[in-house]
This record gives C-alpha cells, sequence and structure tokens, in this order.
C-alpha cells in the first residue's frame, strides 16, 4: 500500500484491475462493495507445509489438507448415477477423490498433471477417498511444500466461480490491491496500538492476507480480533447509553396485591433469587426502563422471580407479557402464574398460533381495554393486531431463541417497556457482559433451598439392564423416569432407536406391567396434552419422548431421565434435558447413554 497510488479504501470494487462488471457484480452480491471490503473478505484457512498430512498418515474420520499431483481423473458410472473421480498421488501413497454433483465444472477444470491441494474429511472405501473435496489448483510459486509459502484459502461463492472468481484469481486481485491502495487508515492511536501490542492495520491487512512468517498471521488476527470486540464493545455501550436515556413510567409502588403473591410462594426463596429480585426492584423504580438479562440454571427459580415482578407491574396499573419460544413452555409459564395471580384477581390469559378465532378475539379485546392484565403467550404475541393498552413489562423466556427483530416488534407494543431477559444456557459471566453488554446481569447461583443437584453419569450401552433396575426402584418408591430419543421415528439415514419404536420395546420388556406413555414432536396437540397431563398426575410412570420435552416440563416427581444416543446432543440441549428431573425434593439423575462416537 502507497499513499500516492490511485486505490482509497472506499473505491468501488468494479474499478480494480483485475475484476471488471461481471465480476463486480459477483461481489456486490455478496455484500462486498469497495476495496476495504475486500480486504476484510479473509481467509478462512491457510496451506503451509506444516499443515499438510501425507497420503500415508492419512487416517479415516480426520479433516486432512493434502498436496498432490492427478494420475488420472474421470467420469464413472455406477448402478443408479454416474460419479467423478480422480486419484491424487504425493510419493507416499494415492488418494481417490470423488463428486456425485457439480461433474460438469469439475470435468472442465480438472486435468492429469494437475498440482492441487485438496482439503475433506477422510473415509475408506476401496482405499482412502475424500466425498466432493474442496481444491485448489497450485502453480509453482504456490505450491507449500516446494517454496515454504503460506497460501490464503478463501471463502467462495457459486456465483463467483461462474465469473471464474477462484482462489488464484482472488489471491492476484487483493495481492494487486495491497500493492496499489493508499495507506490503509488505522482507528487506534500508537499510544492504543503500543499499550495493547496492536500491529499497525497496514502491516495486519498484508500478513492476514499474505503471511511470510506464522508469528506474522498471528499477529495480525489478533489485531482483527482486538478490533472486532472493541466496536462490538462499542455498540453495547451506545445502547445501553441510549437505554439509560430514554424514559418510562416507573413502577415503584409495593402493596398488598405483591405481598400477597410473595406470601403464597410455598417454599422459602434462596439468598440468590432474594438478591435478583432486589435487583429488579430497583430497576423498576427508575423511570428509565429495565433491561435486564436474568440467568439461572434450569429449576434455580427464575420462573418464581418473574411471577414476582409481574405482580409489581400490575400494582402500578401496568400490563404484562411474556413470551416463550415453544408452545410446551408457554403452557408450563401459564400453569405456574395462573393459581397465584386467580388468588390475587389479577386477569391472565394463554395465547398461542393454535388458539381458537373467536378465543382469540375475546383475549385481544381484552388487552385493548385492559380487562386483562398478564397475557403468556409464544410468537403469537408478536402479530400486528395484538395490541395493550398499557404493556409495561416485557418478560422474553430463553430469550436467545428469538432474533432482534421478534423482540423489538414485542417492545413497540408498548412505550418504553421494561424488560426482562431470561435464559438456562450458562454463560460465563465475562461472555456475558461481552455480548449482553447492553443489559444489566442478574445471576441467581444456587439452587432453591429444597432442592438438590442432579447426579449425572455417562454409560456404554452394555450397563443399561443395571439402569433399568435402577429406575424400577425408583417407579416402586412412587417416582417417575423419562427416556428421551433424538428421532421421531426409524430413518434410512441413521440407526438410532426412535421414541416411537422404542416406547413398544420397553413396554413390552423392562417396563412390563407399567404405564410408558410417549411423546412427540408430531403428535397433535390435544394428544400431546393428555399425555403430559396424565404424567404430571403420576398415571404414567415412564415417559419415553423426543426432544420435544427440552423446555417446559415441570413435574417435581420424576427423578431419571435416561438420554439415548447422548453423543447426538448437543451441550446446551443436553443441560436443558437435565433441568426436567430432580425438581423437587428428591434427587434426580441424569444417565447419559453413550453408543459411539459422532461427527
Amino acid at each position: 500500500m502507497t499513499a500516492a497510488s490511485g486505490l482509497a479504501f472506499s473505491t468501488s470494487i468494479q474499478y480494480v484491475p483485475g475484476v471488471g462488471p461481471a465480476r463486480a457484480r459477483a461481489f456486490q452480491a455478496a455484500g462486498i462493495e469497495t476495496v476495504e471490503d475486500l480486504l476484510s473478505h479473509f481467509p478462512r484457512r491457510y496451506l503451509d507445509r506444516t499443515r499438510i498430512t501425507p497420503i500415508r498418515a492419512l487416517q479415516v474420520g480426520e479433516v486432512a489438507t493434502v498436496v498432490g499431483t492427478l494420475q488420472v481423473c474421470g467420469e464413472r458410472p455406477t448402478r443408479r448415477r454416474k460419479l467423478y473421480q480422480a486419484v491424487l498421488s504425493d510419493g507416499t501413497g494415492n488418494l481417490k477423490l470423488v463428486w456425485f454433483q457439480g461433474i460438469p465444472y469439475v470435468k472442465k477444470s480438472l486435468k492429469v498433471g494437475d498440482r492441487l491441494a485438496v482439503y475433506g474429511k477422510v473415509e475408506f472405501y476401496n482405499g482412502y477417498q475424500l466425498v466432493h473435496p474442496e481444491y485448489d489448483k497450485l502453480n509453482e510459486k504456490e505450491d507449500p511444500l516446494s517454496t515454504g509459502r503460506i497460501l490464503p484459502i478463501y471463502p467462495l461463492t457459486g456465483a463467483w466461480k461462474q465469473v471464474r472468481l477462484e482462489q488464484r484469481a482472488l489471491r492476484k486481485i487483493i495481492h494487486t490491491i495491497l500493492e496499489a491502495a493508499e495507506t490503509a487508515p488505522d482507528i487506534f492511536p500508537p499510544s492504543v496500538r503500543a499499550a495493547y501490542h496492536l500491529v499497525p492495520r497496514e502491516d495486519a491487512f498484508r500478513w492476514v492476507h499474505f503471511p511470510e512468517r506464522e508469528d506474522q498471521l498471528t499477529r495480525a488476527v489478533f489485531r482483527f480480533k482486538f478490533e472486532e470486540h472493541f466496536f462490538l464493545q462499542l455498540l453495547m455501550a451506545l445502547r445501553r447509553r441510549m437505554v439509560r436515556e430514554e424514559t418510562t413510567r416507573p413502577l415503584d409502588q409495593v402493596g398488598d396485591l405483591v405481598r400477597k403473591v410473595y406470601r403464597q410462594i410455598p417454599f422459602e426463596l434462596s439468598d440468590a433469587q432474594k438478591r435478583v429480585l432486589r435487583e429488579i426492584r430497583q430497576d423498576l423504580a427508575r423511570p428509565n426502563p429495565m433491561n435486564r438479562l436474568l440467568q439461572g440454571d434450569v429449576g434455580s427459580g427464575k420462573t418464581v422471580v418473574a411471577l414476582v415482578a409481574a405482580a409489581i407491574a400490575v400494582e402500578n396499573g401496568a400490563q404484562v407479557a411474556v413470551m416463550a419460544p415453544t408452545e410446551i413452555l408457554a403452557q408450563q409459564h401459564y400453569r405456574t402464574f395462573r393459581p397465584f395471580l386467580d388468588s390475587v384477581q389479577i386477569s391472565c390469559a394463554l395465547l398461542l398460533g393454535k388458539t381458537p378465532v373467536a378465543e382469540r378475539e375475546k383475549i385481544l379485546q381484552a388487552l385493548r381495554h385492559q380487562r386483562l392484565q398478564v397475557i403468556v403467550g409464544t410468537h403469537a404475541l408478536i402479530q400486528e393486531d395484538v395490541e395493550f393498552a398499557r404493556l409495561g413489562l416485557v418478560i422474553i423466556d430463553e430469550q436467545h431463541r428469538f432474533g432482534v427483530l421478534q423482540r423489538g416488534t414485542l417492545l413497540e407494543k408498548g412505550y418504553h417497556p421494561h424488560v426482562l431477559a431470561m435464559t438456562a444456557t450458562p454463560i460465563p459471566r465475562t461472555l456475558a457482559l461481552t455480548y449482553h453488554g447492553d443489559m444489566e446481569v442478574s445471576i441467581i447461583d444456587e439452587l432453591p433451598r429444597d432442592r438438590q443437584p442432579v447426579v449425572t453419569r455417562v454409560v456404554p450401552a452394555e450397563r443399561l439392564p443395571k439402569v433399568y433396575q435402577f429406575m424400577r426402584e425408583e417407579i416402586r418408591k412412587g417416582r417417575q423416569c423419562m427416556v428421551v430419543y433424538p428421532l421421531v421415528e426409524e430413518s434410512e439415514k441413521s440407526d438410532l432407536k426412535a421414541a416411537v419404536a422404542a416406547r413398544e420395546e420397553l413396554q413390552s420388556g423392562v417396563f412390563r406391567g407399567l404405564s410408558v406413555g410417549l411423546l412427540h414432536g408430531k403428535m397433535k396437540k390435544p394428544d400431546k396434552d393428555a399425555v403430559m397431563e396424565a404424567f404430571a398426575r403420576n398415571e404414567v410412570a415412564v415417559l419415553v419422548a423426543t426432544t420435544v420435552i427440552e423446555v417446559g416440563i415441570d413435574v417435581p416427581n420424576a427423578t431419571v431421565m435416561l438420554i439415548e444416543h447422548a453423543e447426538r446432543f448437543g451441550l446446551t440441549q443436553l443441560h436443558q434435558l437435565r433441568g426436567r428431573v430432580g425438581r423437587g425434593r428428591e434427587k434426580g439423575y441424569c444417565i447419559l447413554v453413550h453408543r459411539g462416537s459422532t461427527d
């Protein structure tokens, strides 16, 4: 980059040498409009001799980069369809490359003798192979094995490939920009760069695209990560200031209504719950809208805190909206709220997407005329015809499941309403402050006083007979169990047991003589509700289910959860599922059945 050159950072990408109108349109379709935009299109990985695996050292299941020469390539018919196959050799062995789709393009692109760098997951079928690998043609100057260079590999789009914007062409265009563009403007003064060990932006752009050494790449990446987080924190600070500058009606009265609701809670709140309630009361009493994230483990008592917050809002003449991501969770909140609110004559209703038209219209009319004070629902709450007379508090459960626009749509239905967002997903405090920097964060960091920690165990399938025996012992004590499967029905693509088949097997086998229920996402709502109610009344001893129970089941008598094929679930899912047991006074157990590794 030079100060005297003609390429400004704001120059349209069309005027960069080697681009032109067709490529400019392809770039613009991907959001790249200017020189700076393209320089900010960073490589997704790099090729160098330390990252290349010899074919003889490949292992099935690993993701590897191999550099070699094409020995043979061509189409090959199979029983069902054609495939394109090539053989790559690097002197230590041969590797098959297989394509089932995009054959005309690959056929036109490759020829015997090409030097390639290929990248993909290693499989074994009559020898090592990569299916639909990413590949790049290398010339002598680019080959990292012979030159020692670190070669950038960029994310590409289909539209780019159509205008011959492949790796080599893209590298050439970016290299041209780096040589011809003006000096990169730096947003940080020298004093800040020195304090945080940041390289100048000029060097960072050059090193992130064409590093000569590993340490240059490391320093460039650090610089851009720092820059990204700096602007994220700046955005969060601006948002927080905007919220604080907004005004709203304070909800500062705490009288008999709140005290009556509080006295009806059948257990003593934990110290953490009391601390969080104090923080929420202080927020609600201010003339600025509350914007607070309530984080607490599953079963830590967030719903009770939300209930008291709702009572405070209603006592101050405001309406409350409680939005949950699923119907089951919304119904659970409604069942929790309703008895407490009924006892103090606070009107409460449930609004779902499947609410009958006549009932829905009755609810909407009550909301508009403030005859309805608390509404619990799903995305149905953000429909255009849902109007509030005086929305003062919005409670959003599992808030990460809603988009920014969805949350914003609900907030716009009131005049700067107070917001209480809740999540059971464990977020380290530093991460919460980073990504929720515009919110105050409250944490319920202890279980209710009568609650015991859930015991979690990972077991192989061979130990299932002992697990089933333990479950029968728990049932004999009057308790209930759940068995969770990841699929709804048998699939050709998977050897997993499905909940539908498992229920039959368990009912006729290890749990013969017991009531075994079934719950999955494809059931009709009345059938789901019937099963849930039967389980809640302890008429069902074992509930076989899919992840439809991930959120929303609250049965204190359930003490054991058996999760089949636990390796197929994400960590957040497992955390949520574990929270469905041990919600009463008895100890809960979560047993994870591991049936082999997965991707």
